[in-house]
Formats: C-alpha cells, sequence, structure tokens
C-alpha cells in the first residue's frame, strides 16, 4: 500500500516530507495541496515526493495520487515558538595550533549547529569588532553552535546559549471497554516549564473507522465496538505552548468473530513503546576493526573466538560498529550496502557470529549507515559521472554554497554535513533511493536483532516511520537505537526504541572535569522530561562512545569509575564502549586483552551483575538522598534512593580521588553490594567511588 502513513505533526516553519510508501523506483505519484488554513499560501512542488512548510497554525490535508489508488495525509501545524539568539566568538576561542594571527584578517566565519543541521556554507557569521557574530531564530532549550574559517575543522571555536521558554508537553494513551464501546483516554502532562495541556486526537487516513462514528470529549475517545474496523489507528497530541511527541493506540478487531464486542474479540498495542527486554538490557559496543589485539587481524571470526570474554561481562546485547563493505577502518563510508567488508569476512562468517552470540544469549544490533554512502561507491561515481538513472541519488547544493578544497564534476556539489565531504548524503526525495534503502533494511533484518541507526537526524521522519512499522510487523522484539546528537524528542513519535542521552553524556563529563557538581546528574535527567520524551521511551546511558574522547583521557581513572556507576544504577540502558572496561585511553584504541586493567574489568561485571540481580536499579523512578560530605569534596558526591516498590536500594557516588566520608540522611546498611565490603565509618558512609547499599535492618 503506497498510502504515506500517520498524521504528522509540526511547527510552522518546519518542513514536512510527503512521500508515499513501498515505492517502485518508476512509479507515478502526483501530490496536491487539499485543504489548508484560510491564511494559508502554502504549496506543493512537483514530483512523488514533496515538501509541505506550513506557514501559519492549523490543518493541512494533501492527497497522493498513486497506482494504487489516492490516500490523504494530514499534517497539523502548530505555533512556533523562537527566540532571536546571539552566538560570537573570538580568536582567542579558537584552537588553534598555529596561532590566532591567522585569523586577524577573517572578514566571516562559517556557522553550523543543530539549527542548520550541521550543513556548512548556510549560515555565516559576520565579524564585529573582535568578534565573530550570528543571531538566528532557535526555540527553547540549550544550542550550540560550532565556527570555522574554511570548513576544515583544522581551527574551531564552539559558543553555547540558552533560549527561556517552555518545553513540550506529554501524552499517554490507555484504553477501556465500557458501555459497549471502546473508551481511550488521554493522560496529558505538562512540560515542567510549561502550562496544562489539551488534547488532540486524530484518526488514520489509512483505516476505515468513520469519523462521524467517533465522539471525542476534552480528554477521551469513544467509539462503539459495532463500529471498529479489523485495524484503528488512535493518535493524539497534547497542546500548550509547544506539542508534544504524538502517542498512538493500535485497535485490531478479530474479523473471524463478526462485529467487535466486549468479551475480547478487540486488542488493543502501543506501536511506539519499546520491546520490553531493552529496559532491562546492557549493550556492548565493538569498535569491531581494534578488537582482536595489537597483532591479530580483526575478523568475524576473531570476534566469535573472543564471546566467551564478551559473555563474562553479563552484557545482553552486542552493537557493532559496521560491518559492510568499506575502504576505511571504522567502516561507515559504505561501498556495498548488501554485503560485507571481506577484511572481515564472509557473510556467512558474520552469521556465524551472530549464531554464536544468541547461543550466549546475546542479541546483535546492527549499525545500520543509510544517511550517506562512501563517495567511492559505484552509484555516487555514476551520480557525479551524469549517469541519467543516478542523476537523484545524491543531493545537491548550488557550488557556491560549498566550502570545500575539491573540485565536483558538475555546476553543483553534494550534500554533506559537517566536513565529511567523503560521504555524500542520499537523496530521499528519490523514490529509488527511499526503495533501495528499504531493500538494505530488508537484507539485514532476519539476521540480526536490531539497528543502530547512523545519522539518524539526517534521515528524513517519514521514512524512519516506514522502517518502524516495517520490521516491527515481523518482529515487534526488534530494537531500533538512533544516533541523534544532539537528542531530539521527535525521532520518539512511532521511529526509534532506544535513544542516546546526549544530556547525560555532557554532565557525566562536566562533573569529571569538575566544571559542574555531581549534583548536576537529576538536571540531566529532568531533561530528559523538558524535551517531551515519552515516559515510557528507554534511553541509552554512556560515558564513551567510538566518536567521542575516552572519558579515561580526559577525566581520569578517579572519577571514571563513578560516571559508569552512574550508568548502571541510574534509570535507563547502560552501555560499555569495549575497552572501557579494559582501561584503553584512546578513542578507537586496541583492545588492551594482555596488559588491560583487571581490576576494571572486574568492577564491570559487578555493575553489570548487580544491575541484572535488582530490578530496583533497572525502575523508572529516581529520588535524590539528602546527605553531609564529611571528609572530601561535597561537590563530588551525590547519592540517590532507587526502588521498584518491593525493594529499596541507596546509591552513592563519589567523582573524587580518595575516599569520602558520608553521612545520610536515610538509614542504611552497612555493606556494599556491590563489593560486598563494609562501609559503615561510625554511622557513616566510606565511598571510594560508588557504593549499593540496602536500607538498614527494620527499615
Amino acid at each position: 500500500m503506497h498510502h504515506p502513513g500517520p498524521p504528522r505533526f509540526a511547527t510552522v516553519g518546519e518542513s514536512v516530507e510527503l512521500a508515499p510508501r513501498q515505492p517502485d523506483p518508476g512509479m507515478a505519484a502526483e501530490w496536491r495541496l487539499v485543504e489548508r488554513p484560510a491564511a494559508s499560501t502554502a504549496a506543493l512542488g512537483d514530483g512523488p515526493v514533496c515538501h509541505l512548510e506550513p506557514d501559519v497554525p492549523g490543518v493541512y490535508r494533501a492527497a497522493v495520487t498513486a497506482p494504487d489508488g489516492t490516500h490523504e495525509q494530514v499534517v497539523r501545524a502548530f505555533p512556533s515558538i523562537t527566540e532571536t539568539a546571539r552566538f560570537s566568538v573570538t580568536a582567542a576561542d579558537f584552537d588553534c595550533d598555529g596561532g590566532t594571527d591567522d585569523l586577524a584578517v577573517a572578514d566571516r566565519a562559517i556557522v553550523i549547529g543543530k539549527f542548520n543541521d550541521f550543513t556548512m556554507g548556510t549560515h555565516w557569521a559576520e565579524r564585529d569588532g573582535d568578534e565573530w557574530v550570528i543571531e538566528t531564530e532557535l526555540p527553547p532549550g540549550t544550542h550550540h553552535a560550532i565556527f570555522s574559517f574554511d570548513g576544515s575543522f583544522e581551527s574551531t571555536a564552539t559558543d553555547e546559549v540558552t533560549v527561556e521558554g517552555p518545553g513540550r508537553p506529554r501524552v499517554e494513551l490507555t484504553s477501556q471497554t465500557e458501555d459497549g464501546g471502546l473508551v481511550v483516554s488521554a493522560d496529558a502532562r505538562a512540560a515542567p516549564s510549561g502550562s496544562e495541556p489539551e488534547v488532540e486526537f486524530y484518526l488514520d487516513g489509512r483505516d476505515t473507522l468513520e469519523e462521524s462514528a467517533v465522539t471525542i470529549g476534552s480528554d477521551e475517545l469513544r467509539v462503539p465496538h459495532e463500529a471498529l474496523p479489523e485495524t484503528t489507528r488512535i493518535h493524539a497530541v497534547a497542546v500548550a505552548e509547544r506539542h508534544s511527541v504524538a502517542d498512538t493506540l493500535v485497535v485490531e478487531r478479530d474479523s473471524g468473530t463478526g462485529n467487535a464486542t466486549a468479551d475480547g474479540t478487540v486488542t488493543v498495542s502501543r506501536p511506539a513503546d519499546p520491546p520490553d527486554w531493552a529496559g532491562d538490557a546492557t549493550i556492548y559496543e565493538i569498535f569491531v576493526r581494534s578488537f582482536a589485539g595489537e597483532t591479530v587481524d580483526t575478523s568475524f571470526e576473531a570476534i566469535e573466538q573472543r564471546v566467551p570474554y564478551i559473555e563474562s561481562l553479563g552484557v545482553d546485547v552486542v552493537w557493532l560498529t559496521p560491518v559492510q563493505a568499506s575502504p576505511t577502518r571504522h567502516g561507515y563510508h559504505i561501498t556495498d550496502f548488501f554485503d560485507t567488508a571481506t577484511d572481515l569476512g564472509t557473510r556467512e562468517e558474520f552469521e556465524s557470529l551472530v549464531d554464536r552470540l544468541h547461543d550466549a544469549g546475546i542479541r546483535v544490533v546492527f549499525d545500520l549507515v543509510i544517511n550517506h554512502s562512501s563517495r567511492d561507491h559505484p552509484a555516487f561515481q555514476l551520480h557525479r559521472a551524469g549517469v541519467p538513472e543516478y542523476a537523484d541519488h545524491y543531493e545537491r547544493i548550488p557550488a557556491s554554497q560549498d566550502v570545500s578544497d575539491i573540485d565536483w564534476a558538475g555546476e553543483d556539489a553534494p550534500g554533506y554535513y559537517f566536513n565529511w565531504t567523503r560521504i555524500p548524503n542520499l537523496n530521499y526525495d528519490s523514490l529509488a533511493v527511499r526503495r533501495w534503502m528499504l531493500d538494505v533494511v530488508d537484507e539485514w533484518r532476519d539476521v540480526v536483532d536490531g539497528f543502530r541507526c547512523d545519522v539518524a537526524w539526517g534521515v528524513p521522519h517519514g521514512f524512519w516511520k516506514e522502517v518502524r512499522e516495517r520490521v516491527k510487523a515481523d518482529d515487534p522484539e526488534f530494537l531500533l537505537l538512533d544516533e541523534t546528537v544532539p537528542r531530539d524528542a521527535a525521532f520518539a513519535e512511532n521511529e526509534f526504541d532506544v535513544h542516546y542521552d546526549t544530556d547525560l553524556f555532557d554532565t557525566l563529563r562536566d562533573i569529571g572535569t569538575g566544571e559542574e557538581p555531581a549534583s548536576a546528574l537529576f538536571e540531566a535527567l529532568d531533561a530528559t522530561v523538558e524535551h517531551g520524551y515519552p515516559d515510557r521511551t528507554a534511553h541509552m546511558r554512556y560515558v564513551d562512545n567510538h566518536d567521542e574522547d575516552r572519558y579515561l583521557d580526559e577525566c581520569g581513572a578517579a572519577s571514571l569509575r563513578a560516571a559508569v556507576g552512574a550508568t548502571f544504577t541510574m534509570p535507563g540502558t547502560p552501555m560499555i564502549y569495549a575497552g572501557q572496561e579494559r582501561g584503553v585511553e584512546q578513542q578507537r584504541g586496541t583492545m588492551r586483552w594482555h596488559d588491560g586493567d583487571n581490576a576494571l574489568t572486574d568492577f564491570h561485571r559487578r555493575l553489570a551483575a548487580l544491575r541484572a540481580d535488582h530490578a530496583a536499579l533497572r525502575s523508572p523512578g529516581i529520588r535524590p538522598v539528602p546527605h553531609t560530605v564529611e571528609t572530601g569534596d561535597a561537590d563530588s558526591v551525590v547519592a540517590y534512593e532507587r526502588t521498584d516498590g518491593d525493594e529499596r536500594l541507596v546509591v552513592v557516588l563519589h567523582f573524587g580521588d580518595g575516599t569520602a566520608t558520608v553521612s545520610l540522611d536515610t538509614p542504611v546498611g552497612d555493606t556494599d553490594l556491590l563489593s560486598g565490603d563494609p562501609v559503615d565509618s561510625g554511622g557513616a558512609v566510606e565511598v571510594g567511588d560508588v557504593v549499593v547499599i540496602p536500607p538498614a535492618s527494620g527499615h
């Protein structure tokens, strides 16, 4: 079915891509705008994939005529809340190895950030005295801008601004049978900085439920059982100053029983929820080509031989960096999406590794790279050489916007992010590209247990929604993990199960370097709610990954243990980046097998085992525990309580050197569950890095 999917929700000025699903590259598809608010002058362009940019709040309806009929797409646009923000840097802010004299003559600088999708050449800062300044409209939140003079990233400066304003509300749908009908209730919750929201319900154009059969109140929707078709999708958003991520229920009626009744013929599911196992899992990321050691070439066979070690860590999921054909060590410059890299091994050897991990009870997450290809991919070479069949496969930008020193063929240049000139962006306005990448998804989804989606923020939302429905239809337990940096709750709307928590990552770094107190952890968790992530969403908590400098190198060994302890004892899904547990200091450094830090490795094993054994550490709630630091730096200590209702544990983290003595404002036992050692010191707790303590007997 070519229907474009569920209703879409956006703000005024935000572009929404509209595309038929299950595309055939040569099929005819034509869009038209059949309804728009009275004050709107918005229009749609030509082509099977169009972009609607709402210009006033309200409901827009677009229709696409495809080979299987005409389908409608509803787009609800909400007011845009923005404020003019000013970024500025001086020459002293640039990390120039050769000094700053060469900057004195620069009249302007390239600026990239989330506001322009990290795209070079679209925004420029102008010289204003000793500063380079740019102003742009931004929504509430903390924003970063990166300044560069030549686009090479050899010399950059960064500025941060915070735009005050309300966060996004949240909404959760539940259902029950009442008086011969289905009642869907919406629990709308305000953002901490926002006002109380109202609720809007939307039906799905793919279903045959008549709007006349539905009764909508302020926070509930009712429909008689006899009016329900075989499948009904119900969507809702909470609306205050800003709108929420939509929540969805899917109502299914057993077609073999005639009309639905209250006797169990109706089932209701929540398609946006992550698999239950995701919240209990521990992820282990392997940068594949550095894993085998100093003198052994990493291959699938070499990794398979080391599965007993992975198993000993107590992890549940292995995320492998790209295993497809690529000329690079990191593998993200893919030259063949459908085959494995020859240096790693054959497809059969890869599947053998997956089977071996499955035998160990470990799921496998595949690094899905579909934002771009290598510049050496045959498709890109044919595209640049003017072969007509490949003309629309990659993004094109005006040559005047390109800031690289590359002499591109033709009068345009490829689209790319940052300074990534060797990995041009695929063009999702092309049906051929969408079909191509759906085929890539199909190629690997039955082999592995999930996808970690590289540069997820660069691929259109509508495409991710199609991918989710595609993989979940056959396997609801399949995992989708997004790389969205910085994090964005929009990718939780029927797209991804688990999300990078960049807020906690940055905060742990700031605590480790002494820029923030340990209590800032709570602010990082509060940011999840302020962003508007649904309560059921899962978040990956981590201190390292292959794109970042190692925590050990930046912050030191003393705070590393406490930071890792935070990822395992706070709500969320912890991730270990291979080598983190062995004391590797280089970002993508070789695994330290013969000279690694065994004590640190055992520390990670004990944290994983403790979390697996105590449901309280996997529960969603957290409560700060008042405390007094009697010896040590007060800013380096934080304490909190974790409970699942049946069990209560107190966690104390110390990010400083040596040992801190901490008096807690709650009675606790005298033995640390993590180490098994006594921690009592005259009624206080002695903590070197991490202690996890049950309540005192009788409390």
